[in-house]
C-alpha cells in the first residue's frame, strides 16, 4: 500500500455518519432526502418570517430574514437546525393551518 492508499483509507474511515453535511441514512427518517434549505424555505412559505420568529424566537427570523442567512445560521446552530427540523415534522401535518397573511 502506497503512503497515498493510506491517507484514503483514512480520510473514507473519519468521516462521520451524523455529519449534518451528509445525505440522511435511514429510510424511516421523515427528513430523509430533504435539504435544510426545502425545510426552511416550505416554512417560510407556509408561515411567513413573522410566525416562525413567534415559534422559534432566534433572530435569523428576527431580524431581516432571508433564506440565506437563515441557512448559513442554521448550519453553523446544532441546537437552532434541531429546533427547525422538529417543527417542519410537526408542521407538515398541518400546512395550511397557518398560512402566511
Amino acid at each position: 500500500m502506497t503512503h497515498q492508499d493510506e491517507n484514503t483509507t483514512a480520510d473514507t474511515s473519519t468521516t462521520s455518519k451524523n455529519s449534518p453535511t451528509e445525505k440522511r441514512q435511514h429510510p424511516k427518517d421523515p427528513l430523509h432526502g430533504l435539504s435544510l434549505k426545502t425545510i426552511v424555505t416550505e416554512l417560510e412559505e407556509n408561515y411567513g418570517w413573522e410566525k416562525l420568529a413567534e415559534l422559534i424566537p432566534i433572530n435569523c427570523f428576527k431580524s431581516d430574514p432571508s433564506i440565506k442567512s437563515s441557512l448559513t445560521f442554521l448550519r453553523k446552530t446544532p441546537w437552532a437546525r434541531t429546533k427547525v427540523e422538529a417543527l417542519y415534522i410537526k408542521s407538515q401535518a398541518n400546512w395550511g393551518k397557518y398560512k402566511k397573511k
